[in-house]
C-alpha cells in the first residue's frame, strides 16, 4: 500500500517536473520553431505614426479628392452618405458646432488630440477587410475630407507629411493625459484603493 503511494507521488512528480520543464524546452534555440525577421518585414510592420509625424510618408491630399474616395472605397457603405447613419461609427456631429467637444458624440476626427492620429488610424484599419491597400495619397485625402466635414480644416486645404502635424484639433489639450504616478499614491485623485 504504502509503495503504491510511493509510485503515484513519483509518477504526479515526474509529470509536474515535465509540465515546469516544458517551457525552457520550447525557448531553446534548438526547438526548431520560427525564426528571426528580415529587416523588410521589420520595416513592412513599423507604422506607427506619432503626434510629430516624423514617420509620415510623402504625400498628399485635399478633400475633395477624398469625398471622390469616400464613395469610391464604398465607406458610404459603412459610415452613410455624409458620415453619418451607417451602421459603422459616425464621422461627423450631428449636434451644433459651437457645443464644446466633450458634449459631442465619440467621434474621431473630433476627439483626436492629433490630426496625425487620424491619418494613422485610416492608414492602418480602413477599409474594413482590406485594411493596409491605401496608398499614402489617398489616406491623406481621406484624412482631409473627414477634417473637413468636422470643420477642422477648409475644403481646398492640401494636407501633406509637414502640415498634418500641425493642424489644430478641435480637442486643444482637453484629451485625457496620463497623471503624474507615484509609488505607493492612488492611481487617481480620490480613488479610493
Amino acid at each position: 500500500m504504502a509503495s503504491r503511494k510511493l509510485s503515484k507521488l513519483a509518477a504526479a512528480s515526474l509529470a509536474l517536473a515535465g509540465l515546469l520543464g516544458s517551457p525552457a524546452i520550447a525557448q531553446s534555440p534548438t526547438y526548431g520553431v520560427g525564426r528571426t525577421p528580415t529587416a523588410e518585414e521589420l520595416r513592412r510592420m513599423d507604422i506607427s505614426i506619432s503626434h510629430t509625424g516624423d514617420e509620415l510618408p510623402a504625400g498628399n491630399g485635399n478633400a475633395k479628392e477624398g469625398a471622390q474616395l469616400y464613395v469610391q472605397k464604398a465607406c458610404v457603405g459603412c459610415h452613410g452618405v455624409t458620415g453619418l447613419g451607417g451602421m459603422a461609427p459616425q464621422l461627423r456631429s450631428k449636434l451644433a458646432p459651437e457645443l464644446p467637444v466633450w458634449k459631442k458624440e465619440r467621434i474621431l476626427p473630433l476627439r483626436s488630440p492629433y490630426a496625425t492620429v487620424v491619418w494613422d488610424y485610416i492608414n492602418r484599419g480602413m477599409p474594413l477587410g482590406l485594411e493596409g491597400t491605401l496608398t499614402p495619397n489617398e489616406v491623406y485625402s481621406l484624412t482631409a475630407y473627414l477634417l473637413f466635414l468636422n470643420n477642422v480644416i477648409p475644403e481646398d486645404m492640401v494636407l501633406n507629411r509637414e502640415n498634418l502635424p500641425k493642424v489644430k484639433m478641435p480637442i486643444g489639450d482637453e484629451f485625457g493625459k496620463p497623471h503624474d504616478y507615484k509609488r505607493n499614491s492612488p492611481r487617481l485623485e480620490g480613488y479610493p484603493y
